[in-house]
């Protein structure tokens, strides 16, 4: 698919970053931002724009929601921030409040693009998304544990000594707190983890449970030095774009449908969004894990439906 137009909704930390990410691989060639503060919008547009002159043939705007027709990818973004004391299902509320509207706009100016939700809590947004765009599921995609998994990688990495690129392997499940690993089908090159411990004589379950607990709280971590997490997850969705824009048929971790919500595994990516499921062999231990996580995304999932009417 040769696409030639982006649009991101919700020019923040997040967005910006997205959009400074595509222009950078010179992916699309217009990227349109969009916020409610369209002052940041302009701002931050311009201050790309600048730099898309030096190193790619990006063409990169601002405008209002109109400015978004006939997009080839919307990249959703746009969300409330969780305020102190506020709960998960109170951010979800606001959330879908802010999509009830949003959604339905930018989906029929665009109705031939393919909508990429990052904003959080991703997997229930993006079941949201699809409802509310009546898009094909294959066209209503989140982010998923793609940036979870990249944490995996860079941590393994780190502590087994060996590049990133030869490790192999997801975080699945949900992008927040009840993610998990499925370690059997984790490896270091050809090496299993187990067999990698083995042969190095290490605590394989201390490994395990460090690396767990460490995927799982880095973004807390980067949040509590900093404010908030930007680049990583700019990254991430620029590998997803990456993937779709040139039809790699790559196999990412994305938030996708599994027949009744949406949860985050690995699925091939392609050109017209989701071309495939990968069923991953999990031993029964994992597929207990696997349940719980999609357990508590149908909680949550059931929750919103019945305090608010969006479908």
């Amino acid at each position: 698919m040769e696409t030639n137009k982006v649009s991101i909704i919700g020019a923040g930390q997040v967005g910006s970053a997205i959009a400074f990410a595509l222009m950078e691989e010179n992916l699309a060639s217009e990227i349109v931002l969009v916020d409610i503060n369209e002052q940041r919008a302009a701002g931050e547009a311009m201050d790309i724009a600048h730099g898309a002159s030096l190193i790619s043939g990006s063409n990169v705007t601002y405008g209002n929601i109109e400015a978004t027709q006939w997009s080839d990818i919307l990249i959703v973004t746009a969300g409330a921030a969780q305020k102190e004391n506020e709960t998960r299902l109170d951010l979800l509320e606001r959330n879908t409040e802010i999509f009830k509207d949003l959604i339905p706009h930018i989906s029929a100016l665009s109705p031939n693009s393919l909508l990429l939700i990052v904003t959080n809590p991703v997997d229930i947004m993006t079941y949201i998304a699809q409802q509310l765009s009546g898009f094909p599921v294959n066209r209503v995609i989140g982010s998923g544990t793609v940036l979870d998994t990249g944490r995996l990688k860079h941590l393994l990495s780190n502590r087994l000594k060996i590049n990133a690129r030869n490790i192999h392997g997801f975080v699945i499940g949900e992008h927040g707190d009840a993610q998990m690993i499925p370690w059997s089908c984790v490896h270091a090159g050809t090496l299993s983890i187990h067999d990698f411990c083995m042969k190095n004589s290490w605590n394989e379950e201390e490994l395990k449970k460090e690396i767990e607990e460490e995927v799982k709280n880095a973004a807390y971590e980067v949040i509590s030095k900093k404010g908030y997490t930007n680049y990583a997850v700019a990254l991430a969705v620029r590998r997803i774009i990456e993937a779709i824009i040139r039809d790699e048929h790559s196999i990412l971790s994305i938030s996708s449908f599994g027949g009744s919500l949406y949860s985050s595994n690995p699925v091939i990516l392609g050109s017209t969004g989701v071309e495939g499921l990968i069923e991953l062999k999990l031993n029964d231990e994992e597929l207990a894990l696997k349940s719980a996580c999609e357990m508590k995304i149908r909680e949550s999932l059931d929750e919103i439906k019945e305090k608010i009417n969006f479908i």
